[in-house]
């Protein structure tokens, strides 16, 4: 009996796809940031933060995916930038071939960073490359110690980890030095950000961060 592994199928058709809009991203020199996080931690914030910090010292974007809304897409588009809502009707995570297309209806904007805030979830999101320049995940302190173990491959494929709500530190049970072993043991080369997005904290670092790679990928 013949098989065919459709998730194979699935990952190489996406691939094809990544590739392509990674050479649309480097032609246009503009910075493509894959934000992902479980439902709650604060993903939507922190970029509304982000966005006061850089909104006037770059040109942004915004690729917005949710499962059926746009609440997260109106809250975006009233910081003043520009912003593409992708609805999955129920799909789990963002696929290469819908950025594509909507970074085709942003493209004209001379754009110098785009942030692509994927569907709120830990599982499938990791498994998709959408031509992206680097991953950054959001986690809470209000998750608990237990994601960076329980979801290894959306740590392992980050190059940035944002703990967010590190203002409510003292009200959890969450503990800095575990989590930063538990990252070192999976992704020990991934950046770290410690930040409230109610209160503002760390998002200079990281607005700065990004400051830096939209430079040197314009150079």
């Amino acid at each position: 009996m013949a098989k065919v592994n459709m998730q194979s199928n699935i990952l190489g058709a996406n691939e094809l796809l990544a590739r392509k809009n990674r050479s649309a991203f480097k032609e246009s020199r503009v910075l493509a940031v894959n934000l992902m996080s479980s439902p709650g931690s604060g993903k939507t914030t922190i970029l509304e933060r982000t966005i006061e910090k850089l909104g006037d010292k770059l040109n942004l974007g915004v690729i917005e995916g949710d499962l059926y809304t746009d609440q997260d897409a109106r809250r975006i588009e009233k910081k003043g930038v520009r912003v593409v809502q992708i609805n999955t009707e129920g799909t789990c995570h963002l696929d290469a071939g819908m950025v594509g297309k909507a970074y085709e209806t942003l493209s004209a904007a001379q754009l110098d960073l785009i942030f692509i805030e994927n569907v709120g979830n830990l599982v499938c999101p990791a498994e998709f490359d959408l031509g992206e320049d680097f991953r950054a995940v959001v986690m809470s302190t209000a998750e608990g110690n237990d994601k960076v173990l329980k979801y290894p491959l959306i740590f392992r494929e980050a190059r940035v980890v944002l703990v967010n709500k590190i203002d409510l530190l003292d009200y959890t049970d969450f503990s800095l030095d575990k989590f930063k072993d538990d990252l070192k043991q999976v992704n020990p080369s991934a950046l770290t950000f410690m930040v409230s997005a109610r209160t503002g904290m760390g998002i200079d670092q990281w607005s700065e961060f990004l400051l830096r790679e939209v430079r040197n990928k314009a150079v």
